[in-house]
């Protein structure tokens, strides 16, 4: 994730622009997001001690915005949104994995712990609005070229409207999405709370 933050920040002083800046991390992004499966192994076998089906959600939803919507749908690469999640994720992930890392090293600055649970509170509905935005722009080009829909009649009897499906992908944000932010919120005051604690009793 340092790459593809350093590949943005390279693109855009070479650039002066912000606009199209997905195609200078296109590549990396792809493989290390699509690496981000094994987190849900990672998770089912204990290695980590964090929710399967949390993870599962949030890595396979990145996975699809990464592959289904934005790869597949080469018009919406040039999009602003495309950049605010990618932005939001990257940022996001450094302060996880150094997180991660250093507490493996038992010694976790504050700072740090701070940033993981403080910065979601931005960073979380940035990233959100971006992929809705990008699904939302995607639209009307799934719409115009039939992208992955299967129409009847066929052999197998069966049919699928990608458009209908991307729909009910943004629908699904609704109930899902406070449920992660107020577990993150949650985790927050528990973690948080808890170290001040620990400070006053030292």
């Amino acid at each position: 994730w340092l790459v593809i933050a350093v590949g943005l920040v390279r693109a855009y002083l070479a650039k002066g622009s912000y606009h199209s800046l997905y195609y200078s991390i296109e590549k990396p992004l792809k493989f290390f997001q699509t690496g981000a499966l094994l987190e849900i192994l990672h998770c089912a076998f204990g290695i980590v001690p964090s929710s399967v089906v949390l993870t599962a959600f949030q890595v396979m939803s990145r996975v699809f915005l990464t592959w289904a919507v934005t790869h597949s749908v080469k018009e919406v690469q040039t999009e602003d949104s495309v950049l605010l999640f990618v932005v939001a994720w990257t940022i996001t992930e450094i302060i996880r994995y150094s997180f991660y890392t250093f507490s493996l090293l038992n010694h976790l600055p504050y700072l740090i712990k701070w940033a993981r649970y403080t910065l979601f509170i931005v960073l979380y509905p940035m990233g959100v609005s971006g992929e809705l935005l990008t699904i939302y722009a995607a639209l009307p080009f799934v719409r115009q070229s039939g992208l992955y829909s299967i129409s009847l009649p066929n052999k197998y009897n069966f049919s699928f409207d990608y458009y209908t499906f991307l729909i009910l992908i943004m629908i699904s944000y609704i109930p899902i999405f406070p449920q992660l932010y107020f577990h993150m919120l949650h985790q927050r005051r528990k973690v948080l709370s808890h170290t001040e604690e620990h400070k006053k009793s030292e």
